[in-house]
C-alpha cells in the first residue's frame, strides 16, 4: 500500500478548484460585457436541482461517463480517437436494429444487442487502426474523416431500415419490444422519472478501466507505449499489435455509448438520437484527467450544466449556450492549471530534495574528517 501524500492530493486537487474559479471569473466578464444580469444566471445554474433534474443529470453523466471512458482508453496509448461519436452512432444503429427485430427473448436479446453494438463500434474503429499501424496516417485525421462518413452511411441506412409509420415525419427504426425495454430505478424521492438501468454498465465499466489500467500487464503495457514507444519495444511489447488492440478497445466501449438511450428512454434509433455524445467524452476525459473517479466528477459536473441550462432563457432571459462557453472556459482553463500545478509540484519537491541532500551532507563531511 503506498502511503498518502497529502501535498500531492492538495496538488491534484488545486487544479479543477483553480479551473473553475477562472470560469467562474470570465464567464461573470462576458456576462457584465453583453450586459446580462451575472447574478441571475449564477442563481439559476447554481440552483438545487429538483428531483426530475437530479434523475436528468444522474442519466446524463451516466452516458458522459461512457463516452469519456472510450476517448480515454486510447489517450491512455497517447492515442486520440476523435472517432467516437461516428464509432457510438454506428454502434447505436446496428443495436436498434438488431434489438427490434426480437429475435430473442427480453433479456437475451439486450445483452446480445449490446454486444452487437461493441463488435460494430469495435469493427469501425478497426479501420483508422489499420490506417495508422500500416499505412502511417495519423488516428486524429482518419477517425475525424469516418465521423463524417459513419453519419452519412447511418443516415442512408436509417432511411432503408425505418420504420416510418403512414403520415408521420419521423424516421426512425423498428421500436425494441416491451420485453427488452428497462423501466429503471425509482432512485431520487418525488422524482417522476427513473434513472437508467444501464447506469450499472457503467459503474461497470469505470471499474474495468481502472482495473485492467491499472492491475493487469496488459494495463501496463498499455501505458507504457503511450509514454515511450521505444522503451516499450526494448521491454517486448509490440506496439503495431498495442495500437490495434487499444483503438478496437475504445472503439467497442464507444458502442456502449447510446445503450442506456437505446434501452432506457428512446427504444429506437432515429434522427432525434442524441448527437455530439463522442465530442463531450474528449472534454470531460481531460477534466477528469483520464482517472477512472475524476471522469466520473468530471461527468457529474458536465449533465449538471447541461441540465442546469435549460432553465437560462426563462429564469435569467440569457441563452442557454452561455453553458457552451462556460464547459469551453473550464476545458482550457483545467489544462493550463495542471500544468501550472505540474510545474508548481516539480519545484516543491527538487526543493525537498535539495534540502534533505544539503542536510545529509555535514554528516558525510564530519565522518569523512574524522580520525581513524
Amino acid at each position: 500500500m503506498k502511503a498518502l501524500n497529502p501535498r500531492r492530493i492538495l496538488m491534484s486537487a488545486a487544479a479543477p478548484v483553480l479551473a473553475l474559479v477562472v470560469a467562474f471569473v470570465v464567464t461573470s466578464l462576458v456576462l457584465v460585457a453583453v450586459g446580462d444580469p451575472v447574478w441571475e444566471v449564477w442563481k439559476t445554474i447554481l440552483a438545487v436541482p429538483k428531483p426530475r433534474q437530479s434523475v436528468n443529470i444522474i442519466n446524463a453523466a451516466a452516458v458522459f461517463y461512457l463516452s469519456a471512458i472510450a476517448v480515454a482508453v486510447g489517450f491512455r496509448m497517447n492515442l486520440f480517437n476523435i472517432g467516437v461519436d461516428g464509432q457510438y452512432r454506428v454502434a447505436a444503429f446496428a443495436a436498434a436494429v438488431f434489438a427490434g427485430q426480437a429475435w430473442l427473448p427480453g433479456p437475451l436479446n439486450i445483452l446480445v444487442s449490446i454486444i452487437v453494438a461493441m463488435v460494430a463500434g469495435g469493427l469501425w474503429a478497426s479501420i483508422a487502426a489499420y490506417l495508422k499501424v500500416k499505412r502511417g496516417v495519423s488516428e486524429v485525421i482518419s477517425t475525424i474523416m469516418l465521423n463524417a462518413i459513419a453519419t452519412g452511411i447511418v443516415s442512408w441506412l436509417l432511411l432503408k431500415a425505418s420504420d416510418r409509420a403512414e403520415g408521420s415525419n419521423r424516421i426512425e427504426t423498428k421500436t425494441i419490444p416491451e420485453s427488452s425495454q428497462l423501466e429503471g430505478f425509482q432512485l431520487i424521492p418525488g422524482a417522476t422519472n427513473r434513472v437508467y438501468t444501464l447506469l450499472l454498465l457503467a459503474v461497470l465499466v469505470g471499474f474495468l478501466y481502472w482495473f485492467v489500467l491499472g492491475k493487469t500487464r496488459f494495463g501496463f503495457d498499455l501505458r507504457a507505449t503511450g509514454r515511450s514507444e521505444s522503451a516499450a519495444v526494448a521491454s517486448g511489447v509490440k506496439v503495431p499489435r498495442m495500437v490495434m488492440t487499444a483503438m478496437i478497445a475504445s472503439g467497442a466501449l464507444a458502442g456502449l455509448i447510446g445503450m442506456p438511450l437505446l434501452f432506457g428512454q428512446d427504444h429506437n434509433y432515429g434522427t432525434t438520437f442524441q448527437s455530439g455524445l463522442g465530442f463531450a467524452g474528449i472534454a470531460i476525459a481531460l477534466l477528469g484527467r483520464n482517472n477512472a473517479v475524476g471522469i466520473a466528477f468530471a461527468s457529474l459536473l458536465w449533465a449538471f450544466l447541461d441540465v442546469q441550462s435549460n432553465a437560462l432563457q426563462i429564469q435569467a432571459d440569457v441563452a442557454q449556450e452561455l453553458v457552451n462557453i462556460i464547459q469551453g472556459v473550464i476545458l482550457f482553463a483545467v489544462v493550463i492549471a495542471y500544468e501550472l500545478i505540474r510545474r508548481t509540484d516539480k519545484r516543491l519537491e527538487q526543493t525537498r530534495v535539495a534540502k534533505e541532500l544539503a542536510a545529509s551532507q555535514p554528516a558525510s563531511a564530519s565522518k569523512e574528517g574524522a580520525p581513524a
